[in-house]
């Protein structure tokens, strides 16, 4: 009989990379929505903390883990509210008010951590889930049927995500904003509200992949402990060629460099800095961009506001 403890090491990075994954997949998959419609934020590093701080500060005054994940939703989508009603109605630029949404993000929840005196506060996040039967399959089992609900949950959003684009009328819709949207208004849909709707849906999902890492990943709330995810995101979507199926794998991929890099700090020679291994994901992010480059298949209308 084959003794897998051999393959230790390999199981624990591919266990850890669906797990590193799971916040960029909600956060790519957010972003989609509002790219679809024609809408680009790239403040999904704010939203992110935003809600990794409203499910922190949730669960720290005694809500339980679903409850604060559900907070840091609406919490997500009231920031989405705000981000449309200044992107679609007012028509602010899109790229200053995701800079913008950056700023915040960073500034109010440090400012509220501090003011809160949460200190060293710890909370108690979700535990892992060990599938009957599934969990106890050698090699397998520990990779894909040991995690938490959250992580297992990015499958059926990923399927919510295409479904909705492509087998519903608003996402018909949806995607008909971002690429035809004088064609839309003359069915007489309107745009602005597609777009407004997108916007908001996609934010709430991108502040529950930020609420991910404090409730599920760590047990307390950094100051920037969002750490580029969000950027991340923005080039996954691009890799992924603005797909629900191949955000989930670009996803796995960025999270595969992740998990690669925190067990290759372990396993390091001295004179390799462990900086190195830090940089590996957003290396990846610079080349995943420069290899795509104008391969993409963006909405027409990305960035453009509607004028009739």
């Amino acid at each position: 009989m084959e003794d897998f403890s051999l393959y230790v090491p390999l199981i624990t990075v591919l266990a850890a990379t669906w797990r590193m994954a799971t916040p960029i997949i909600f956060a790519a998959i957010g972003a989609m929505f509002s790219e679809k419609a024609g809408v680009l934020n790239i403040g999904l590093e704010g939203i992110m903390l935003i809600g990794a701080f409203s499910g922190f500060a949730a669960a720290v005054h005694g809500a339980p883990i679903f409850v604060a994940f559900v907070f840091a939703l609406l919490v997500g989508a009231v920031a989405g509210a705000i981000f449309g009603y200044l992107t679609v109605y007012l028509k602010t630029n899109q790229i200053v008010v995701g800079a913008a949404f950056n700023l915040l993000g960073l500034g109010i929840t440090g400012f509220l951590y501090r003011v809160g005196d949460f200190g060293s506060s710890g909370i108690k996040i979700s535990n892992p889930i060990s599938i009957p039967f599934l969990a106890d399959i050698p090699f397998v089992g520990p990779i894909l049927f040991q995690h938490t609900p959250m992580v297992y949950l990015t499958l059926p959003l990923v399927f919510m995500a295409f479904f909705v684009l492509y087998r519903t009328a608003y996402g018909l819709n949806l995607r008909a904003a971002g690429d035809y949207p004088n064609a839309l208004a003359a069915a007489g849909q309107s745009v602005n509200l597609h777009r407004f709707s997108a916007v908001v849906l996609g934010c709430s999902i991108v502040s529950v992949g930020g609420a991910f890492l404090t409730l599920s990943y760590t047990n307390q709330f950094v100051e920037g402990i969002v750490s580029g995810r969000g950027f991340m995101a923005l080039a996954v979507i691009v890799f992924g060629r603005w797909t629900p199926l191949g955000i989930f794998g670009a996803s796995l991929l960025f999270g595969l460099f992740f998990a690669l890099q925190l067990f290759l700090q372990t396993i390091s020679d001295a004179a390799i800095p462990y900086q190195a291994f830090q940089a590996m994901p957003y290396v990846l992010t610079i080349v995943v961009l420069v290899l795509v480059g104008g391969r993409s298949n963006a909405p027409k209308f990305l960035t453009v506001p509607f004028q009739r």
